[in-house]
């Protein structure tokens, strides 16, 4: 096992420069001071500048339009986690920054900080769906592109097939992470964090001006973490630095460069053995001599944008992404009913590079009562993904000596056109968008022998609402999706032979009602969806390694959500989820069942309480529930998963409300599964255990 005190030395030293930050700030300090008390003003992480939020609401965000559209307007369902939820509930992963979201279920292969393996209204998006900034983020079977909770400030969820503006996305939709960016005013944070499992974590961000007309931005997050977890020799260590700048010489144009390296280390396994099918034992699968998965990302583009007039504005989104991955795996497997256990070892690396850049041109006119808003563009995608794996059935030291070979790899270059119109008259809202791709796609097969592929399609969607005058917007909508998959899949997955994935295929019909309550801080959101999938991917781990498959699903539900923030200090989410996810093709005895791991029922509430007078001034109360359903433990429906439950909380006091002196001091504990509720949950016939209980605390100074 590799050595960790370098990762944390790194990470102590991330906040060396937090003093010569803060003395820039100091002079603003003072001269702001005054002796009229105006009352507490709250420093916000956000720049809203993408996404447009209020305390748990969202109100705008371009994810759904490429456009700044109400999200009211949209005929789509879309949800957002705001920076204010982030904050409030600590998340230590995407997957956990999504639990309280409608149709989103990031719970189903257990506990497992390797990956964010989020499903979205019954399909998996981790693949397919995973964008950041509005450009899709490209990830193989292991080099996933880790998501950074501390170092976003909002994502956004838009559901149901997105390929009419977004190109290669999956049927259940696209989540949106919105890297945090420069922001106008000076904002620094310093936070110290310490938990259970030996968890302590130093992160510092810092943004303002760097000139004094404001023309140049910038922005730096960083973050350093050491800490073990519940399983023996699995860490969840991690740097993270992300620096932004922004240039603005004119009201009308704007550059903004984002950047980001990040080098992780957690386990390599987090699986329990399985003793026979569908039976979880207490036998942990990894080895604390060989567990480490290494990852090192980075991350470089720009945003770009000039308006010309009332008419035109044209924008260019650019980012090179790239992703390294070290993976040391074991595990156990049977010779025999009566004979003890056996061990095996292994080491499999990926590499995953893509570059994607997004050429677009606004145009905003009137034809006679109608009110256009139109998006033309071309984007263009490539990546390169590159895999090696060894096995060894003998030793630790054997696996370490074995050379790593070649096991496949693909190349993938995509170009796509698209336009999309959105017309007003009155208080209708008509969306029509349409997208033609093409997709070269060469894979390489462990012996280098190589073979091609090229695939193309339309993808559309039409979409109406109407905005009634008591804030009631209903909405119908249709849509397509087209999906070329990086990788190969087994039909058989208990062989070692592959096949090309073909490209995933989806339809959904949507009808649903926004509700934007008057002169309240809060919104209602229905929807009932229906979307047919044809060659979807899935994730399949029931030989003890992750491979893929594909097959074609129906997937049917209802969504309900509210969020709000009231001017009482109290904010809450709620969000209740139905849904039916049928297997129309897989393996042998599946066609006609329920896919597994796919709870009916899901449900969260989250609720927020401030003290802002009175003896508790200061006091932050929040609790929230997640409840999933009970579900199938694999796709032949032979058992099931019990539903399952789990608390979470958090309790913080702000130093500023009582003394002035100490405006900006937060302490914040937080407790994820407070009641330790740890059950097991089956996926495919293959089970995984939850996460038990976690506590941790964090003190915040913001100046």
């Amino acid at each position: 096992m590799r050595t960790r005190s370098a990762t944390w030395r790194l990470g102590i030293s991330l906040l060396g420069g937090a003093a010569m930050l803060g003395q820039s700030g100091a002079a603003h300090a003072q001269d702001s001071e005054t002796s009229t008390m105006l009352g507490k003003i709250e420093v916000t992480a956000q720049s809203n500048e993408i996404l447009k939020q209020d305390g748990y609401v969202a109100k705008k965000d371009r994810i759904g339009t490429k456009t700044d559209t109400p999200i009211a307007r949209i005929p789509q369902a879309i949800s957002v986690v705001t920076q204010k939820q982030i904050e409030d509930q600590k998340p230590r992963t995407l997957n956990e920054t999504l639990g309280y979201t409608a149709s989103a279920n990031p719970n189903s292969f257990g506990f497992d900080t390797r990956y964010d393996a989020f499903f979205l209204r019954g399909f998996q998006a981790f693949y397919n769906g995973m964008f950041r900034d509005g450009l899709r983020q490209y990830n193989g079977p292991s080099a996933w592109f880790k998501t950074e909770p501390y170092g976003i400030e909002g994502v956004t969820i838009l559901k149901g097939p997105a390929s009419s503006l977004y190109g290669v996305s999956g049927p259940g939709g696209i989540v949106n992470v919105v890297t945090k960016r420069p922001k106008d005013e000076p904002f620094r944070e310093i936070e110290l964090l310490a938990g259970e499992h030996n968890r302590f974590q130093a992160a510092l961000d810092a943004s303002g001006p760097v000139n004094e007309d404001g023309s140049i931005l910038y922005r730096f997050t960083s973050l350093g973490r050491k800490s073990d977890t519940e399983l023996p020799g699995y860490p969840d260590d991690k740097i993270y630095l992300a620096p932004a700048v922004t240039f603005k010489p004119d009201e009308d144009t704007k550059l903004t460069i984002l950047g980001e390296y990040s080098k992780s280390v957690t386990g390599g396994t987090a699986a329990f053995y399985n003793s026979r099918y569908g039976v979880l034992s207490n036998l942990y699968e990894g080895d604390p001599a060989w567990n480490d998965f290494d990852q090192s990302q980075g991350r470089i583009g720009y945003e770009f944008e000039h308006r010309f007039n009332d008419v035109l504005t044209v924008r260019q989104n650019l980012r090179y992404n790239a992703v390294d991955s070290d993976i040391e795996y074991s595990g156990h497997y049977s010779i025999g009913a009566d004979q003890p256990l056996q061990r095996y070892w292994g080491h499999y690396t990926e590499t995953m590079k893509n570059f994607v850049v997004d050429n677009m041109a606004q145009f905003e006119f009137d034809t006679g009562a109608v009110k256009h808003t139109a998006v033309g563009g071309i984007d263009y995608a490539w990546s390169d993904y590159d895999a090696a794996s060894g096995i060894s059935y003998v030793s630790v030291d054997d696996i370490k000596a074995m050379p790593v070979p070649h096991s496949g790899g693909q190349q993938m270059d995509q170009l796509g056109v698209y336009l999309h119109d959105q017309m007003e008259w009155n208080d209708f809202t008509l969306f029509t968008s349409g997208r033609y791709d093409w997709v070269d796609t060469t894979s390489t097969a462990a012996d280098y022998s190589t073979s091609k592929q090229k695939d193309s399609a339309f993808s559309g969607r039409l979409g109406l609402s109407y905005q009634t005058e008591w804030g009631i917007t209903p909405y119908v909508n249709y849509s397509t999706s087209f999906s070329p998959n990086i990788g190969f899949v087994y039909d058989d997955v208990t062989s070692i032979v592959g096949r090309v994935a073909r490209p995933t295929i989806a339809t959904q019909k949507e009808i649903g009602v926004k509700y934007e309550i008057p002169d309240h801080n809060a919104t209602v959101s229905a929807a009932l969806f229906d979307i047919d999938q044809k060659d979807g991917v899935v994730f399949d781990a029931s030989t003890g390694i992750n491979k893929q498959r594909q097959l074609d699903l129906n997937s049917r539900g209802l969504e309900l959500e509210a969020n709000a923030t009231l001017d009482n200090g109290f904010s809450f989410i709620a969000s209740y989820t139905y849904l039916r996810v049928r297997i129309e093709r897989g393996a042998e005895d599946t066609a006609g069942k329920e896919l597994s791991a796919t709870p009916n029922h899901i449900l969260s509430l989250w609720g927020h309480y401030q003290f802002e007078n009175g003896t508790l001034e200061g006091l932050g109360l929040g609790t929230g529930v997640r409840v999933a359903g009970s579900s199938y433990g694999d796709d032949t429906n032979t058992f099931r998963n019990s539903a399952r439950a789990f608390v979470d909380a958090s309790l913080s006091y702000d130093f500023g409300y009582r003394n002035p002196k100490l405006e900006g001091v937060k302490l914040q504990v937080n407790a994820k599964n407070l009641f330790d509720n740890q059950k097991t949950i089956c996926s495919a016939g293959y089970c995984y255990r939850d996460e038990g209980r976690s506590l941790f605390a964090s003190l915040r100074y913001r100046f």
